[in-house]
Parts: structure tokens; sequence; C-alpha cells
């Protein structure tokens, strides 16, 4: 699944709420720990949403540029359409989303993605 959050204090939350407006698409909920968030799944809306927002972007660019490519190759595609070099590329950008998020759960190593795409011997 491909989903993208936007995280804001509860008691600022409006703008997530606009943002919602303005794309037509995610949902805003509200966290027990105070916080509001708009998430918006799926490949192809994430692609266009990307592809708006990269020139934006200035703390989560590295991230941003890896989910693009990604989806670029998800999109309108089922896993068994895609090839083991573009499994490796999914592989290579969750690698690197991963690496550049601020997370203090675990972390799964390259060796662990590829298994789960199907990647190992």
């Amino acid at each position: 699944m491909f989903t993208i959050c936007f995280y804001q204090d509860s008691r600022h939350a409006s703008p997530l709420r606009w943002i919602r407006k303005e794309l037509g698409i995610g949902y805003v909920s509200k966290r027990n720990d105070g916080m509001t968030e708009l998430r918006v799944n799926g490949f192809y809306q994430i692609k266009q949403i990307l592809i708006d927002l990269i020139p934006y972007i200035r703390f989560k660019q590295k991230q941003a540029e890896a989910m693009l490519r990604a989806a670029r190759i998800l999109t309108g595609k089922t896993t068994r359409q895609l090839s083991q070099r573009e499994l490796m590329q999914i592989a290579s950008c969750m690698t690197i989303v991963q690496r550049e998020n601020y997370t203090a759960r675990h972390k799964k190593t390259e060796q662990e993605i590829m298994g789960i795409l199907g990647l190992t011997p």
C-alpha cells in the first residue's frame, strides 16, 4: 500500500481539512496523542500528488522522489506484472524512504525488503 500522511497538532488541523478539500481525496482523523492526520492512499493518487508537490517539498525531498519513482513503476500494474528489475527498483525506493524517515520502530533490512518482494532465492 502507498500512503502519504500529513500531520498537524489538532489545535491547528484546519489546514489539513483544506488540503483534503482541495485534493478531493484522503481522510482526516484525530489521533489520541493530540495530532490530526490527513492520509491519502493509492499508487495513482500518490503519484499525482507527488508530481504536483515535489517542487515545493523542502524536508522530505528524498522520500518524495523515491516514492514517485516507485509509484510510476506500480501505477496500473499488478505485482505479478512487475519484472525482477522493477521489483529491485521498488526495493531500493523502500530502503530510501525507510532510511530517511524519523521513526523509532524496527526498520527492515534491505534483505528483508527483498524477501517481501520475492527477490531472494
